[in-house]
């Protein structure tokens, strides 16, 4: 078989691959020659690299796309149900990282980490007198106050198992948690959750998720149906106090909205890894102070990339030696 790679990965999770005799590890190095392309029986995608039906109808002989990542919307599905072309992905090695950063973007936001640091490093651009000086008036007792998370309710719209890993770090730090999903999560899941407390994390309508959340947290696949899913009335239900916290796709928000929204207060603020025009950011959000931005990172762990590579590995050989249950499989 052979395989062709759309993005550059690290080459240590690819080892099983030569091994087994299954593709070069050389083409993990960089893009493929178109000619690779054409010939290959299998592609190796990255969540952030359209795979269109223009490049698939070019590639004759493929027969699975490897995607590297939890989502897929980047691939034409349509075109692979018509060709029967198994399309995978590797949402196991995503939960924990991704969740990780969705808690740092709400701590930051919250405590107003990353607007403090440009604060501090803007004060000390002069001479050291005049440094030293600015950053007198800056301390203080009643200075730069922020808001807790403890006590506060996260809301969590999309309780899989992104959403779920973030409500255990919420927990653990003190929060009441509420989500809204297509179905209500029980049995062994619920109880890791709540650790025996029936009020630690509710399921909720989605009007009333909006309307409770102090922290907001989008962690739901795309699909068409949750496009803008917060929009502009969406927004205009929450709490003025409340902090969006987006790390799913940049599409389930109105970016539009959301700039209006924070500008105009509707809500406290945003922490944003992921945008609508990606990686095109709008450029009002550059400049509002009560926004943290992350250029798509929720992934972006060392750990992570090598447990994702792997994973496309699992997915590789399982179809080569015909283990089709043994796949991650979305198409």
């Amino acid at each position: 078989m052979r395989i062709a790679f759309t993005t550059a990965l690290p080459k240590e999770g690819f080892g099983r691959l030569v091994e087994r005799g299954i593709g070069d590890l050389s083409l993990v190095i960089g893009h493929c020659p178109e000619e690779t392309y054409k010939k290959a029986d299998i592609l190796v995608s990255t969540f952030d690299y359209k795979v269109s039906r223009e490049m698939i109808e070019g590639m004759p002989n493929l027969r699975l796309i490897a995607n590297f990542g939890a989502g897929y919307n980047n691939i034409d599905l349509e075109v692979c149900r018509e060709r029967g072309i198994r399309v995978t992905n590797t949402p196991q090695p995503v939960i924990e990282p991704t969740a990780e950063l969705a808690f740092a973007l709400m701590i930051d936001v919250a405590r107003r980490v990353s607007e403090f640091d440009r604060m501090l490093r803007s004060h000390s651009n002069g001479e050291n007198g005049d440094a030293l000086k600015a950053l007198n008036g800056v301390f203080g007792v009643m200075n730069n106050l922020s808001h807790s998370l403890y006590g506060k309710t996260l809301g969590i719209l999309g309780m899989g198992r992104i959403g779920q890993a973030l409500a255990r770090r919420a927990a653990a730090s003190g929060m009441r948690i509420i989500y809204h999903n297509r179905n209500e999560i029980n049995g062994d899941a619920l109880k890791a959750l709540n650790g025996g407390n029936d009020e630690m994390v509710k399921y909720v309508d989605f009007q009333t998720l909006l309307q409770d959340s102090d922290y907001l947290s989008l962690n739901l696949p795309y699909t068409p149906q949750v496009h803008h899913i917060i929009g502009k009335p969406e927004l205009g239900m929450m709490k003025r106090s409340a902090y969006l916290i987006n790390t799913a796709r940049g599409a389930h928000v109105d970016e539009a909205a959301l700039v209006e929204a924070l500008k105009s207060g509707i809500i406290a603020g945003a922490a944003l890894d992921v945008y609508e025009f990606e990686p095109q950011i709008s450029p009002e959000l550059l400049k509002l102070p009560n926004v943290v931005l992350s250029p798509h990172t929720g992934t972006g762990t060392w750990e992570g990339r090598i447990a994702m590579c792997e994973n496309v590995c699992d997915n590789i050989l399982a179809f080569a030696e015909g283990r089709i249950d043994d796949m991650n499989i979305v198409v």
